[in-house]
């Protein structure tokens, strides 16, 4: 028999723990009848309600129910690389608590795996509920991404993703600090079949990524898979100086053939501004990618777990 890990994401999914499993033992049939067996792992990510209670409530039900509880909220990123160090699963699966990924694909995943794929991730065709904003920017986020980076990154593509043992071992030998999984996914490479999906509402509760926190996640994808920021601001850097040169030169002609003239101030501010703008962006997209090594050399524990059973 094969064993089956999923992982189960959890920050302050107190009202979804029980729902979350009930609807994934509806697929218990098509497990029994292909001789999988099942590991739930939550793995609790600091949660300041009852969430870590709601779980202990199930171990007790099922001994297949397993918990892994943070010392704090370290993300969802560490949340992840912290389920599949932990699972032991032969195939391992990602699932949020919300029900956002429904369990019923698991069957139709199950069977893409077996065609002789490593993983098989899914995506959504429509973003229904979100706000329009939100929408917007996400999807020229992926643009963005498709654009300037090497690694594989789809639009509308969830963490909800089924795969082999030996993909789960690749990525968890990438142990840099600031993770961006969607990325890490795409540099391992493996043969990954894409499966869509229409967008399932959350069935309680409400989201914990605000507007805020989903461009600062950009942001860190962006700067763990593409330099291509930093060949911007040298690209700036070199276009302002060789138009200060020019500027220089016509001041100097201009100069010698009409004297000094003493009119022109207001552009000048304005030239200083904009120059300066540029400078401090540069130096910004730099700092960025400091802190981010800053972060990385410290060699900080990606988690710190408080209970585990």
């Amino acid at each position: 028999m094969k064993l089956l890990s999923v992982i189960v994401p959890c920050y302050n999914e107190e009202d979804n723990v029980v729902d979350f499993y009930d609807e994934l033992m509806k697929c218990g049939p098509f497990f029994t009848d292909n001789n999988i067996e099942l590991e739930v792992c939550y793995i609790d990510d600091g949660s300041t309600d009852g969430t870590t209670d709601e779980v202990k409530k199930l171990i007790h039900q099922d001994s297949r129910v397993r918990l892994v509880s943070f010392t704090r909220n370290f993300g969802k990123e560490a949340a992840i690389y912290a389920g599949l160090e932990k699972a032991v699963g032969d195939y391992l699966v990602l699932m949020d608590a919300d029900l956002q990924d429904p369990p019923a694909l698991l069957p139709e995943m199950f069977s893409l795996l077996e065609n002789g794929y490593d993983s098989v991730a899914t995506r959504r065709v429509n973003r229904k509920g979100e706000p329009a904003i939100r929408s917007f920017f996400a999807r020229l986020f992926y643009k963005m991404m498709k654009k300037i980076s090497n690694a594989e990154i789809v639009d509308g593509a969830r963490d909800y993703r089924l795969m082999t043992r030996r993909m789960a071992d690749a990525i968890l030998t990438m142990k840099e600090y600031n993770r961006f999984t969607k990325g890490i996914y795409g540099w391992v490479g493996f043969k990954t079949k894409w499966l869509e999906y229409k967008n399932v509402e959350r069935r309680k509760g409400e989201s914990k990524w605000s507007f805020w926190k989903l461009f600062v996640y950009s942001l860190d994808g962006i700067m763990a898979f593409s330099t291509v920021p930093l060949a911007i601001s040298s690209f700036m850097g070199v276009i302002f100086c060789l138009a200060a040169f020019v500027f220089i030169l016509f001041i100097i002609i201009r100069k010698m053939l009409f004297g000094d003239p003493t009119s022109g101030w207001p552009s000048l501010v304005c030239i200083i501004l904009l120059v300066s703008g540029v400078q401090l962006f540069c130096i910004g997209i730099i700092g960025q990618y400091l802190a981010k090594t800053y972060m990385e050399v410290k060699k900080r524990p990606i988690y710190l777990v408080k209970e585990e059973m």
